[in-house]
């Protein structure tokens, strides 16, 4: 199957997905969104595939998350949007993988990107990689997990500075609090990506799949709980007309330098 922008590829047991709109920093529409969903359908439903890497095109973005562009010219409605985003995304179907996935975070990971690489189940960053959850400047807040799968990684402290504040944080603070497993050189970065896949791949994949469900359960009982109430919030917070000016004020800015 071919996908309109993400590349599939298979080798030895790991699938490797990745994000490819490079020219916008591989941001998250909704074909995007629609492509990553159905691309992780398939690897689920490979038998022969045990690990999942996600990474993105080009070497400055993992992603950079919401494609504002297409938030921008949509409708605003509350019950839409939080309808839209009841296990419905990408990064919803990127948590609810059995199998184990890598994130190969290759550049800037920023609000839906962030929170994708959350939804994954480990972390490995390149040098040059930025985090940033910067809902906060355009009127809203994050609605895909990160308001509920943050903290466990790094604490509430943290959680709260990077979500209220906005402020971006680089790889080597990341890697310090917690946020990924490790940060390697840019140019190592699939090969180290690809070498911790190898390990995981090489185990029974009954036991790897028991192992992640039994850790999953353990840390999220009120999971499902905690993301309605983050996906209805935020509904409220997308819809609302201080959302509407500031991300139409922040289009019209970037087309304006473009």
């Amino acid at each position: 199957m071919t996908y309109n922008t993400v590349l599939l590829a298979r080798d030895a047991g790991i699938a490797t997905i990745t994000l490819n709109r490079p020219e916008v920093h591989n941001a998250m529409n909704s074909q995007l969104n629609r492509d990553l969903r159905t691309a992780l359908e398939d690897v689920s439903a490979d038998k022969d595939i045990r690990v999942v890497i996600i990474t993105g095109a080009g070497d400055r973005a993992f992603s950079a998350g919401r494609d504002l562009k297409e938030l921008n010219a949509m409708k605003p409605n509350a019950l839409e949007s939080w309808a839209a985003r009841m296990g419905q995304t990408a990064i919803h179907a990127t948590a609810g993988m059995t199998k184990p996935v890598i994130a190969a975070i290759n550049g800037y990971a920023i609000g839906g990107g962030l929170e994708l690489a959350l939804a994954c189940d480990m972390r490995i960053a390149a040098e040059n990689a930025t985090f940033a959850l910067m809902e906060i400047r355009r009127g809203f807040f994050p609605g895909g997990g990160a308001t509920w799968r943050l903290a466990p990684l790094v604490g509430k402290g943290w959680a709260m500075e990077m979500i209220l504040s906005g402020e971006p944080i680089d790889a080597k603070t990341a890697e310090r609090i917690g946020l990924v497993n490790r940060v390697v050189p840019r140019g190592e970065l699939m090969n180290a990506a690809r070498s911790l896949a190898e390990k995981i791949a090489g185990w029974s994949p009954a036991a790897v799949m028991l192992a992640k469900q039994a850790i999953n359960q353990s840390m999220s009982a009120q999971e499902a709980t905690g993301l309605n109430i983050a996906v209805a919030l935020r509904a409220l917070a997308e819809t609302n007309e201080d959302r509407v000016t500031a991300t139409r004020a922040f289009v019209e800015k970037k087309d304006r330098e473009s």
